[in-house]
């Protein structure tokens, strides 16, 4: 098999740079939807998981959202500066940093959501009910037998 012609190449038509325009529309209109609050989409990612899991260890928050572990310290650090996570050392495993939302985390959390929601369902608009489970279904294929191949797999997408 020949490699084709590079000038011949159509970027559009590439998986790849479509996935990652559409991250970028994305983050856009999360940007937009969320505003003043200055929360980024992996933050949200972050609180929402931490508000799902009170507890969970640092290490397994960077699993559960496909984080590396230098990248979720740092997210982890902005919000523990924003007074929204409490981060505590694990009694069981004196290495583990356990996290907690703060009182104002919650309150954070629960104004943030419904921005979340209207993202979501601007990112999706286009299509139609039917063709939003179906996108969501491949999308979660895509990611689930994929995930191995991540810089950072989720532990979430092997489900």
């Amino acid at each position: 098999m020949s490699t084709p012609d590079p000038s011949r190449i159509d970027i559009d038509s590439q998986p790849g740079h479509a996935i990652r325009r559409l991250h970028q529309i994305s983050v856009g209109i999360f940007l937009q939807e969320v505003g003043e609050t200055g929360v980024t989409p992996v933050q949200y990612a972050a609180l929402q998981t931490v508000a799902n899991q009170p507890g969970i260890d640092q290490r397994t928050l960077a699993r559960a959202i496909a984080l590396d572990a230098s990248t979720t310290g740092g997210v982890v650090d902005r919000l523990e500066t924003r007074g929204w996570l409490l981060r505590r050392t694990s009694p069981s495993d004196r290495r583990a940093r356990e996290l907690e939302l703060t009182l104002s985390g919650q309150q954070a959390l629960r104004e943030v959501v419904p921005a979340m929601l209207r993202a979501q369902e601007q990112i999706l608009a286009p299509l139609s009910e039917d063709e939003r489970r179906e996108f969501m279904r491949m999308l979660a294929r895509l990611v689930t037998e994929n995930n191995a191949l991540s810089r950072a797999p989720s532990e979430a997408a092997v489900r």
